[in-house]
């Protein structure tokens, strides 16, 4: 007879290859409940899907693995990127999956695999995402220094012809932002970020505010909240774990965090720096995740190590997630099969010729309506191109042909000037 499912684990991975891997176990006792074999990924590159499947990218890798939480043993497929994945989330519901790609962020729905938009609002890659607890919203950091707030009702219901906007452009940051996390309370959440420019700095989603912002001696790689967002943790480049007290008194909107004077909110142990974090839902316990290439257990009131796992490679994430009920069951299938993964936008002729027998769900302005049928489209594309050369003699139509293409050739110069100066300036500001 199988144990009760466990009401916490923890899943941490690394860099490590290609003995890498994601290791799963109990957060109280420590058991192994597996070890997802050649399941390395990137920084915030590991992501949970709707308790159903565990999903990570690799670094430099234009494909996205996947296993069945049941299956550690078994790679299920990889979904196929237009390019390198720099990090990856997926929404609490399980309906959609986000991924940093370049300096743009892929959103697909699930169910159908189908791309629904590709926004393209960052100057440089992009390094981090996260959903708020709702998934009615979501946030994206990169070496642009900037976080971004998009709605998701926005994004899936703005048509094509037209660029989706952020709903907050929280440009408060100075160099590359290195992690976010999303509070309780869906819209009206508040949010932490970290970054390269020693600070870490607390948000209100609904109104766009910053709240609070800390400066600390050393650069901040990882930030995170506990349930009751009355504590921030912050991991530090020297491999120390910051304690932040959020309602402390006096509140003031700009502070230092003194390491002298506060020494008893530092946890001590890690002896490089400190990629990721998270809190248990109680908030008794605290994860983190190090270059050192382990993973330590904390007790936050007593600041003491009570476990630590060792890795094969740097760890780049570390997870205090619900158990998921089908990672005990051994004839569970998932709830929703997964599809193939459409590369291109409006992928839906391609899903739909894949047959997979899964349940599709149509949201958003992209599948409201009666689908456009082959012929249908054949006629409008004709009109449109007997139009355009109603409207334009043969030389015209080549010049704009050759104008259009120097245009591109403009702007992807542009685009390499842009990062090669952003690269200069932060190796200059970051030796100072």
């Amino acid at each position: 007879m199988l144990a009760p499912p466990a009401p916490e684990l923890a899943l941490s991975s690394d860099s490590g290859l290609p003995q890498s891997g994601c290791a799963a176990w109990e957060l109280q006792s420590g058991s192994s409940l597996g070890t997802f074999r050649g399941a390395g990924s990137g920084p915030r590159a590991l992501a949970l899907l709707g308790g159903d499947y565990l999903l990570g990218a690799q670094p430099g890798k234009n494909y996205i693995n996947v296993w069945e939480l049941r299956r550690p043993d078994q790679l299920q497929h990889k979904i196929v990127c237009p390019g390198p994945v720099t990090c990856l989330a997926a929404s609490p519901n399980g309906l959609y999956l986000a991924a940093g790609i370049a300096d743009s962020i892929y959103m697909w729905e699930v169910s159908s695999g189908s791309l629904l938009a590709i926004l393209s609002r960052h100057y440089q890659d992009l390094t981090c995402i996260c959903f708020t607890d709702d998934s009615s919203h979501f946030l994206s950091g990169a070496k642009d220094s900037l976080v971004l707030v998009w709605s998701l009702y926005s994004v899936l219901n703005t048509d094509q012809s037209q660029l989706s906007e952020p709903i907050h452009v929280w440009a408060r940051h100075t160099l590359p932002i290195t992690d976010l996390h999303c509070g309780s309370g869906g819209a009206l959440a508040r949010a932490a970020t970290s970054s390269l420019d020693q600070t870490a700095k607390f948000w209100s989603i609904a109104s766009g505010d910053l709240l609070m912002s800390i400066l600390f001696d050393v650069r901040i790689m990882a930030v995170s909240l506990d349930a009751t967002e009355y504590h921030m943790f912050c991991g530090g480049s020297d491999g120390s774990v910051f304690q932040v007290d959020l309602c402390a008194r006096p509140l003031q909107r700009d502070k230092s965090f003194q390491t002298e004077k506060e020494s008893g909110k530092i946890f001590k142990g890690h002896r490089n720096q400190v990629t990721c974090l998270s809190v248990s839902m109680d908030g008794h316990l605290l994860l983190s995740g190090s270059h050192d290439e382990t993973v330590r257990l904390w007790d936050i009131q007593s600041k003491q190590c009570l476990r630590t796992v060792a890795h094969k490679g740097p760890v780049t994430n570390a997870l205090i997630i619900p158990a998921p009920s089908n990672m005990f069951s051994t004839d569970g299938r998932p709830s929703v099969p997964l599809p193939r993964f459409s590369k291109h936008l409006q992928g839906a002729e391609s899903s739909d010729e894949q047959g997979n027998g899964g349940v599709t769900l149509r949201l958003g302005l992209h599948h409201q309506g009666a689908a456009e049928s082959y012929l249908q489209k054949t006629d409008r594309l004709h009109s449109l191109i007997c139009d355009t050369l109603d409207k334009n003699d043969t030389g015209d139509s080549e010049q704009l042909k050759v104008r259009v293409t120097e245009l591109e050739d403009e702007v992807s110069t542009l685009r390499k000037i842009n990062k090669d100066l952003f690269d200069f300036s932060a190796r200059i500001i970051t030796k100072h």
